[in-house]
């Protein structure tokens, strides 16, 4: 069953259940997934979804943390709520040092340098571990890598 059956799946489940917090994070992650198959005219694969829920993700953080520094916990609670639903559909996230492992790994692979060489190397681990890993974790492991 691919990812995006499964969250299918889950707002059936979330419906019956009559868990409207869960069913309006689904379906909100069900209408982007949508939106990116009408737009782009294409049928998002395991990899695809993954993206646009790392992406979600992201979004909840940056107002999670917004909503704290407001002091407005009734938001912060509804983001935080929304961000654990949508955690449950990433793969299990490489630990520090396998994220690290994995960089030195392209890094010798690539033949990179220095610092001109990240682009280069970001494409290649971004291919790779893409959905593994947070992003901003795999961004310092690269420039760590490329500095010494």
């Amino acid at each position: 069953m691919s990812l995006k059956d499964q969250i299918t799946e889950d707002m059936k489940t979330a419906m019956r259940a009559k868990d409207s917090e869960r069913l309006g994070t689904i379906r909100l992650l069900l209408a982007a997934l949508k939106q990116k198959e009408v737009d782009e005219r294409v049928v998002l694969d395991d990899a695809a979804v993954i993206a646009i829920v790392d992406k979600l993700i992201k979004q909840r953080k940056d107002s999670l943390e917004a909503f704290q520094k407001a002091e407005r916990k009734d938001l912060a609670d509804k983001e935080a709520a929304e961000l654990v639903v949508l955690q449950a559909y990433l793969p299990a996230r490489l630990s520090a040092e396998e994220v690290a492992t994995a960089v030195q790994a392209i890094v010798a692979e690539l033949g990179a340098s220095g610092p001109g060489d990240m682009g280069k190397v970001m494409g290649a681990v971004k291919a790779k571990l893409a959905g593994k890993a947070d992003m901003g974790q795999v961004s310092a492991a690269v420039k760590a890598a490329l500095a010494g």
